[in-house]
């Protein structure tokens, strides 16, 4: 596509050309920074070859942009709002090492500062947990992704807390509805930082929601560490642990008040908070029950 400026009238009948499925994936990038092909794939097409074919019409009008990731030796292609997306999404996050840095002057700044960010192989470990999720859903019609906030959108949501998870999600399976916070680990945290991280989640339990925190680390052993680490530890809040690669909707959470006994998401307790516009304004609702 050529690199002139579009018209106002170009620009419309581009976005007319957008599917809900391109839409959606727009709304991902614009709230989570990038995605992997594969993760696309995974979460909204049949097949890699059908997303891969979408994928470069969406690069031809500039609804998207690619780069080549170097951070985790894959050399994967990686995917990002590209100057048509942020049409459609103007107030993007811009910067996820700096979250108050001051707006990019343009689309390539953007995306210049997520090639440079030193996340990018947390942002892939963090997005990787909620696109098995909806893939799930794709499935199983009994389960529903209701909720996939990022660690900007979270943190300023509930920054009467003074929480940072890496992301918040509210997962529903069958009956039941279960909102969770994400503190993804690739063993770069001490076991102190980690307690202090948990203390921050107490303050959000005094009249915010009750939602279990997952630590999500790397391996068993470490799962082991966290689990003796918080052993006995009185919480308001429920910590569950389990460990990168398996399937996050499965039995792959550990209570940290319950280590005999692995359950599935979705058995994880879960407690909304109370009814408060004042004190707990985002408080979730399913549009689709009484509560």
């Amino acid at each position: 596509m050529s690199s002139r400026r579009l018209s106002r009238q170009e620009r419309l009948e581009l976005l007319r050309r957008l599917t809900l499925r391109d839409r959606e994936l727009l709304a991902w990038l614009a709230e989570h920074y990038l995605l992997s092909t594969d993760q696309i794939a995974q979460a909204l097409f049949p097949s890699r070859r059908a997303a891969l074919l979408r994928l470069a019409t969406l690069r031809s009008i500039e609804a998207v942009t690619r780069f080549v990731d170097v951070t985790t030796g894959t050399s994967q292609h990686l995917y990002a709002l590209g100057p048509l997306g942020a049409v459609l999404h103007p107030t993007a996050y811009t910067d996820p090492d700096r979250p108050a840095a001051r707006p990019p002057r343009s689309n390539v700044e953007r995306t210049e500062r997520i090639v440079g960010s030193s996340k990018l192989r947390h942002l892939l470990g963090v997005n990787q947990l909620f696109v098995d999720l909806h893939a799930c859903t794709r499935t199983d019609p009994n389960t529903r992704l209701l909720r996939w906030w990022s660690e900007q959108h979270a943190t300023a949501a509930y920054a009467a807390a003074d929480i940072r998870p890496d992301a918040h999600g509210v997962w529903s399976a069958g009956a039941r509805t279960v909102g969770f916070f994400l503190e993804h680990d690739n063993n770069t945290e001490n076991l102190g930082r980690v307690l202090r991280k948990l203390r921050a989640y107490e303050r959000l339990a005094e009249f915010g929601p009750r939602y279990p925190v997952l630590l999500r680390v790397r391996g068993r052993r470490r799962e082991a560490n966290l689990l003796r680490a918080l052993a006995g530890l009185p919480s308001a809040m429920p910590v569950a642990t389990g460990v990168h690669g398996e399937h996050p909707a499965g039995p792959a959470w550990t209570l940290t008040t319950d280590p005999g006994l692995r359950r599935w998401l979705h058995e994880l307790p879960s407690d909304h908070g109370p009814d408060n516009a004042a004190t707990n304004p985002h408080r979730f609702t399913d549009p689709d029950t009484d509560d």
